[in-house]
């Protein structure tokens, strides 16, 4: 079989679509390109963000995080109230059959707090999230720099909270 030019730059487009993929399996949740912010080596927080696909027909629970780059994980919000945007943590988050919970900037995310090692662009880091029923699930967290965005989600089709 002969490939020409072009044939090829397509092969490497897609096999670099299948290295970019940075997707998890728990079940029937689908987890979505976990990343993080690059931050300075002195930052005490940082947050983790990700999206969660639930394509079962039982609702699940996030009830919590943790990670060896920080002393602890918690779920958090941003909500609008009094006129001001402010942050508040959350126990659980359920993610309804058919749903997809987004974290990311100005909305759900986790809170790294006193990180115990610089979160440096190109560095990856290990986070489990705590399922009520998948149970325990281990991602990569990817660190990019601030203004890179976050890879597309695969099922944009879905609700969004």
């Amino acid at each position: 079989m002969r490939f020409n030019r072009f044939s090829l730059l397509l092969i490497g487009c897609a096999l670099a679509q299948l290295v970019n993929a940075h997707e998890f399996e728990a079940g029937t949740l689908h987890i979505a390109h976990p990343w993080s912010r690059a931050l300075p080596p002195v930052a005490p927080t940082g947050a983790a963000y990700l999206q969660i696909s639930n394509h079962g027909d039982q609702s699940d629970t996030l009830i919590g995080a943790d990670t060896p780059v920080a002393d602890k994980v918690e779920i958090h919000e941003h909500v609008h109230a009094d006129g001001l945007m402010k942050m508040q943590r959350v126990d659980r988050l359920e993610v309804a059959p058919g749903e997809t919970v987004s974290f990311q900037p100005g909305a759900y995310h986790l809170m790294l707090f006193n990180l115990k090692q610089p979160l440096n662009a190109g560095d990856q880091f290990p986070l489990t999230l705590h399922f009520a029923d998948a149970g325990d699930v281990e991602v990569v967290v990817k660190v990019q720099t601030e203004d890179e965005p976050p890879a597309p989600a695969a099922d944009s089709g879905h609700m969004h909270h």
